[in-house]
This record gives C-alpha cells, structure tokens and sequence, in this order.
C-alpha cells in the first residue's frame, strides 16, 4: 500500500495581520518610551540591568534591520548602539524611523517567504517567521523591564493591554 502525504499549509494570521500585530507592540513600546523622565530613560537601573535607553538600542538594532535583511537578503551585522545624544526625542525620532523601515521592507516580503530558513545577521538560525517572532518577544522583554523601571519610579506605565 502507498501511502502519500501531502503538504497542507494552512495560514492562522496573515502577513499584514502580523505586521498589525508588530507594530501594535511597537507603538506601546513608543508609549513607554514617552512616559519616562528624561535622566531616567539614559541613567536609572536596577540590579545591574542597563538602562532602558540601552535596551532601546538593541531593539533599534534588531527590529528594522532584520526586517531589511529578509526582504533583500542582504546580510548586514547585528549594531547595537546607535547615536541618540542622550535626547528622548532622538530616540523617538529614531524608534518612528524604524517603524516607517518596517513598514517599506515588509511590503516587499511574499508570503511563502516565511517559512524560508534564514540565517538573519548571518548568526541566528531559524525560520522568516521565526525571527520575525523572536523580534516581538524580545521587544515585550524588554518593555516589561522598563515597566518595572517606571514603576520603581513611581510612575504608573501604559496599560499593555492597549496596543
């Protein structure tokens, strides 16, 4: 007897429902962002964790360029600093620039490119999906911090429900 197997894929959210998904992190993290002091953004931590600012730039490293590198292909090195003159406003500035990044490059990935296996910043194995997964995890990690950095503040932080 022989037996055949197909292969079904079959589509729980689609590329734009994702990107909807993404960039509705995205925009509460920005909110978090707005709602720190100043000082505190470059300078408060607590238990030797980095400053949220410092967390910040690793997201601007990820996010953006990642999205960049699987639309083209284009393997760039993962930059985890960026120049922001310890201003909130360059950091906003910054943060709207990578969405408006985000938003151009994803345009430009097809839907059967999600399951690809990539290696993206040349270093991290896995699939499209995957990575674009490991960029939203990444960026509620570090926007959980920031809470408990506000909230040490005494300052109450956007509901998270409220993307």
């Amino acid at each position: 007897m022989e037996t055949t197997v197909s292969k079904e894929i079959f589509e729980v959210i689609t590329p734009s429902e994702l990107l909807h998904h993404f960039q509705g992190h995205r925009n509460l993290t920005r909110r978090v962002i707005e709602t720190f002091p100043e000082d505190a953004l470059f300078n408060h931590r607590i238990g030797g964790m980095r400053t949220f600012a410092e967390m910040l730039m690793e997201l601007l490293g990820i996010a953006a360029p990642g999205i960049k590198e699987i639309a083209t292909g284009k393997i760039e090195p993962l930059i985890e600093h960026v120049e922001h003159k310890n201003k909130k406003a360059n950091l906003l500035q910054l943060w709207d620039e990578a969405t408006d990044s985000i938003n151009h490059y994803w345009a430009q990935i097809k839907p059967e490119q999600f399951r690809k296996q990539i290696k993206i910043f040349g270093q991290y194995e896995g699939t499209v999906w995957s990575s674009i997964f490991y960029f939203i995890d990444n960026e509620i990690h570090h926007r959980g911090q920031g809470y408990v950095y506000l909230r040490s503040l005494g300052i109450e932080p956007p509901a998270f429900y409220e993307r």
